[in-house]
């Protein structure tokens, strides 16, 4: 039995020519509708704008977008214009001003809007547990007119730009929902950001429930507001003067082994209030090693750059700058390379990065 085949005697087009046809996810959209229907959404939203154009129907538009395209928002005003998209939420056209100012009011009342969302979440969901974890970033800003907008610690390595800082709670393993969200100035630490985070959920928390947040953000304070409430906590532990006696001899504490795999070993050590679990991981150890050998050598490559500079008579380059106009510095320095040779460079680097630390963390709970 023979099967035919049908050859290609026409060449394709070399050149897709382009139309007026557009072209947007339908599924996307009935999602959002799901969703806003099951989380009450409108009611939420539209006591917020009672006048002008539908503030439900231009949200629900803007969250289609985000979950789609999601560049900025002077492009979703764009995308949202076109006529079958207009049609498609049964909106009129409108203003880049009228979507600002949208904006503005979901801001302005940010905090009502994600107490009622958390009213509908856990009066419609029965959460087996109410255990949250906690974390704090930031993002920057390319615009210079946001008055949250500040010059802080930057994750994203942009230190010439101005930032904001976001909190955000999530119900933890499995359920995994987030239920809320705090936005401060860029220049806010992870201390002090902590306080409105945690006082944004903590009353939608079952007595025992166990918050879980990063050592950035473990302070006394803030632990004695977890406990304060009769919940439980566990948080990074920053290493000490007393943890390096306990790493000096971590080995004649008979660590368990943890995770096999990945080399990871603790032991546990009991304090009056709380308990620490301190871990080596080979793994962790691995790549901070590899972290600081690359520190070293950056440091060798900016200290010569830096002298260079300095004997040509050269301006620095500009990533060694103080980019503040109120901060005269006069570079009349030398680096400690002049005295070194890259030997002791490397050496004295090493003495200053690696400190036998490498590869332990500890966690504090209230728990044991």
């Amino acid at each position: 039995m023979f099967e035919s085949t049908k050859m290609q005697t026409k060449l394709r087009t070399n050149e897709i020519e382009p139309n007026e046809n557009i072209s947007f996810p339908i599924g996307t959209i009935f999602l959002v509708d799901k969703l806003y229907e099951v989380l009450n959404f409108r009611e939420i939203f539209g006591k917020h704008k009672t006048r002008g154009i539908d503030i439900n129907d231009l949200l629900r538009a803007l969250i289609s977008y985000k979950l789609t395209d999601n560049f900025s928002i002077k492009r979703s005003h764009d995308w949202i214009n076109r006529p079958e998209v207009l049609d498609e939420f049964s909106l009129p056209p409108f203003s880049e001003r009228t979507l600002y100012r949208v904006l503005e009011i979901l801001g302005s009342t940010r905090e009502e809007i994600i107490s009622d969302i958390q009213d509908v979440l856990f009066s419609r969901y029965d959460f087996e547990h109410t255990n949250i974890n906690m974390d704090w970033t930031s993002l920057v800003l390319h615009g210079k007119e946001a008055r949250l907008g500040k010059y802080g610690y930057s994750r994203d390595h942009r230190p010439d730009k101005k930032q904001i800082t976001v909190g955000v709670t999530e119900l933890s393993d499995p359920i995994n929902i987030p239920i809320g969200m705090t936005i401060e100035p860029g220049n806010l630490n992870d201390q002090s950001h902590f306080k409105k985070t945690y006082q944004q959920s903590n009353n939608r928390l079952r007595e025992g429930s166990l918050v879980i947040f990063d050592k950035g953000a473990n302070s006394v304070d803030n632990i004695q507001l977890i406990r304060a409430d009769n919940l439980q906590y566990i948080t990074g532990k920053k290493l000490n003067k007393s943890d390096d006696k306990i790493i000096a001899k971590f080995e004649t504490y008979n660590p368990q082994i943890i995770d096999e795999e990945s080399g990871i070993r603790g032991i546990k050590i009991e304090k009056p209030n709380s308990t620490n679990y301190l871990y080596f991981s080979k793994k962790l150890q691995k790549e901070q090693l590899e972290s600081r050998a690359r520190k070293v050598v950056r440091e060798i490559k900016e200290a010569k750059a830096i002298q260079e500079s300095i004997d040509k008579n050269k301006a620095l380059p500009k990533r060694f700058r103080i980019n503040n106009l109120l901060v005269d510095v006069d570079y009349s320095i030398q680096t400690k390379l002049m005295e070194l040779s890259e030997d002791d460079a490397v050496k004295f680097l090493e003495e200053k990065f690696i400190n036998g630390r490498e590869g332990f963390f500890c966690l504090k709970s209230s728990k044991n």
